[in-house]
This record gives structure tokens, sequence and C-alpha cells, in this order.
């Protein structure tokens, strides 16, 4: 236990360091990194899976391959995936998106998909005697009604990608995952527990953001029916 308490004492230090927060080594110079991959990322999945689990979830149909495709992407390895892009196209920030967004699809995929499925038939149904094209009964029906879901897979595959974007630091790139790599090369735990500190709360921070974003987005009826249910 004293050892642990050391450790953090000494990344501590670290962190709080000036030298830490200047230059290319710099803290908030490999954040802007990490977010860099993380970010691009994310846009690709949202808009892959998003755009998947919308028309799935709203035909019905190819619910068998969008399962697979997921299936797919959960069993293939992220690390791999990114050394097998360096071989192809060299190093550079594009197999971390690549594998990245391999990674975050399948969350945002599924929960998109089981979010538009799971509308109350009958609310569709009011909506289509309406007057509602299937376009409308989509956007102004199902999209809204499924938002809990949606965000939910959203929120897994950001603190997925956040956590995992440290792998950049394999390929030879930046990222918050150099420092991890760095101090396990050398044997400098402050470096990687300090690393692993800022990896840690960076993921608690999206984690915030989508909590305010729920509250801020969802209706409330539904937040009750979630907390109920």
């Amino acid at each position: 236990m004293n050892g642990l308490w050391n450790q953090i004492n000494l990344a501590t230090e670290w962190l709080t360091a000036s030298s830490q927060w200047h230059g290319e080594e710099g803290i908030p110079h490999r954040l802007v990194q990490h977010l860099y991959y993380a970010g691009s990322a994310m846009l690709l999945a949202t808009v892959i899976g998003l755009a998947l689990g919308l028309l799935v979830g709203h035909t019905g149909r190819g619910g068998f391959l969008a399962a697979s495709l997921a299936n797919l992407g959960r069993a293939i390895p992220t690390i791999g995936l990114l050394l097998l892009v360096i071989t192809v196209v060299g190093v550079n920030p594009l197999p971390v998106i690549v594998a990245l967004t391999a990674l975050a699809v399948p969350p945002i995929l599924v929960n998109t998909n089981e979010g538009v499925r799971s509308v109350d038939p009958d609310a569709k149904d009011a909506a289509q005697g309406m007057g509602m094209t299937g376009w409308g009964v989509l956007w102004k029906v199902e999209v809204p009604m499924a938002l809990p879901l949606i965000l939910l897979g959203l929120r897994t595959a950001a603190i997925q990608v956040v956590a995992t974007a440290t792998i950049a630091a394999y390929g030879g790139l930046g990222g918050l995952g150099r420092y991890i790599v760095d101090g396990l090369s050398r044997n400098d735990y402050q470096l990687v527990v300090g690393g692993s500190i800022l990896v840690v709360l960076l993921a608690f921070v999206v984690q915030l953001v989508f909590t305010v974003l729920r509250r801020l987005v969802v209706s409330r009826g539904l937040l009750g029916a979630a907390k109920s249910s």
C-alpha cells in the first residue's frame, strides 16, 4: 500500500511540474494529439454507426448483417488492426483512426438499432395516421424516443476510444499513450502512472459530458421512464 501511495505522490509531482505543461513533450500538446485521434475516430464511427443503425432499425431489415458486422468489429484486435494498417500505409494518424473507428462502430450501431426497434409500434402507427412519411416517423418519433439508447452507445464508444487511443504510441505517434509506452520502456513508473491518470481523467470528463448532454437533449418523460425501468 505504501508503495502505491509513493507512486501516486511521484505521479502528482510529475503532473504538477511546470516543465510538463510546455513544448512538444508537454501535456497540452499530447492531449491535443490524443483528442485528434479520438475525435476523428468518433466522428467517422458516429456517421457509420448511426446511419446503419437508423436504417436497420427503421426498416427492420438487415438486422443479422448489422449484428454480424458489430460482432466482427468487436472481435478484431485493435492493436493488431493498427499494425496491419501501418504496414500498408506507413506511420501516420490514419492507422490509428481506422483502428479506433472499428472499435467505436459496434456499440453505436447496436444501440441505435435496438433503440429504434424498441419504439412503441402504437406511437409509430399514430404518427403515420397523422400523415407522416417514413422519414417523418423516423426523425420525429423514432429518433427522439430512441435517444437514450443512442446516447448510451455513443458514450460507451467514446470512453472506449479515449482509453484505447493510447495505442497511437505503439505506432510511433503521440498522444497521452506516449507517456505510458515511454515510461514502460525506461522503467519510469512515475511517467506510466502519470500518463494513466491523465487517460482516466479524460475518460471521466467524457462520461460527465454525456451525462450533461443526456439531461439536455432527452425529454424528461423518457428520463423518468428510464429511471423507473
